[in-house]
């Protein structure tokens, strides 16, 4: 089953810090905080997809 909850949680302390992190005008720490979350939530993603498969 998807931790949709854990997905979230990622996402949003993500979005929300690389918002400060632009007012900041750290833009490229905050590109990368936004890449990093969002592969962290696709790999929770794609493993529990891979557990239910088999």
């Amino acid at each position: 089953m998807v931790d949709y909850q854990k997905m979230y949680t990622i996402m949003f302390n993500g979005v929300t810090d690389a918002l400060d992190m632009i007012r900041q005008e750290r833009i490229r720490e905050a590109r990368y905080l936004l890449k990093q979350a969002q592969q962290q939530a696709e790999e929770i993603y794609i493993k529990a997809s891979d557990r239910e498969r088999t």
